[in-house]
């Protein structure tokens, strides 16, 4: 079945999904073998099922996932009713290789595209080097895809700051320009403290009152074990709230092997806690790192009070 929706941008979903609820977006990584393609498609049907505004598909460091990711981008709009947004990264691509990407998405019907510069491939806190024939800034592919046809971008937004930004004013500023030169919202690195996403869209307000009313949207993620833990601040790069973390070990217990029902259910209940506080604050969105999976996110949209039923798929 083909999505009746798919020119949708992200935009106008978060609309046409901002009734009684806040919408939510759920976020999933290419797979790296066949089992863990079918546990992708199995969390796609799922989550088909609960009607987030969008999905998106992430794009390995360096573009090492970037054939299966356009593959899947491509089928999820041809073959489900999501409205896809495919991840797009600057790092080890050429300006025609960048062309090239776009215009694969564009053929497979994709409209909405996630612009990022990228970490370098290996060390993420390495040195940045472009592509010889590359981009070096993610203003730069912003402009490239928007003239390349009528797509909606979407760009990085950081909470925290971003590592290379000597202070949160020069962050600002990074954000700005790529929204002024036609992203249309941003999505921002994962965190665990409402208060930083709070503060980034006051700063944003402040800084320029035209691009900071553009959608910012936060990232989560539902904590299952420690392990998503080291997961966690790896891909946020930054550590956990002393007090989470505290939360965690304590569910985890002393014993030789962790309470793996009792770490899940306290990461349950801190994103829980987290969503609920964005809510009341006007978030426009929640988006979910998923890691392939839709029972922690559907746990979480339960607890607060989503009414989200549908059940797991058989395998």
């Amino acid at each position: 079945m083909s999505n009746a929706d798919n020119t949708s941008t992200v935009v106008q979903s978060l609309r046409a999904h901002s009734g009684s609820r806040v919408p939510f977006s759920v976020e999933f990584n290419p797979p790296r073998d066949a089992a863990g393609e079918a546990r992708l498609w199995r969390a796609a049907r799922e989550f088909e099922r609960m009607h987030p505004a969008f999905v998106s598909m992430t794009y390995g460091a360096g573009g090492s996932t970037k054939d299966r990711t356009a593959r899947i981008t491509g089928q999820l709009a041809q073959e489900t009713t999501l409205l896809p947004v495919a991840h797009l990264t600057a790092v080890g691509h050429s300006v025609a290789e960048l062309r090239a990407l776009v215009g694969s998405y564009a053929d497979c019907g994709i409209r909405n595209i996630l612009v990022l510069r990228g970490d370098p491939p290996g060390d993420p806190l390495g040195d940045w080097r472009k592509h010889p024939e590359g981009l070096e800034y993610a203003e730069e592919l912003v402009r490239l895809v928007r003239d390349l046809g009528d797509f909606n971008v979407g760009v990085a937004s950081f909470p925290q700051g971003h590592h290379r930004s000597p202070d949160l004013e020069t962050d600002s500023a990074f954000l700005a320009a790529k929204l002024r030169a036609g992203a249309d919202y941003s999505i921002t690195q994962m965190f665990f403290d409402p208060e930083h996403y709070l503060r980034l869209r006051d700063r944003m307000a402040a800084f320029d009152p035209v691009q900071g009313a553009k959608p910012i949207i936060p990232e989560l993620m539902p904590i299952t074990s420690l392990r998503t833990v080291a997961r966690a601040e790896e891909l946020s790069g930054r550590a956990l709230p002393a007090a989470i973390s505290e939360r965690l070990r304590r569910a985890a217990g002393t014993g030789p092997e962790e309470d793996r029902a009792a770490v899940r259910a306290a990461g349950i209940e801190i994103a829980t806690e987290i969503a609920q506080r964005l809510i009341d604050e006007g978030a426009p969105c929640l988006h979910f790192i998923t890691l392939n999976f839709a029972k922690a996110t559907r746990e979480v949209l339960n607890n607060l009070g989503y009414h989200v039923t549908a059940a797991p798929l058989s395998a």
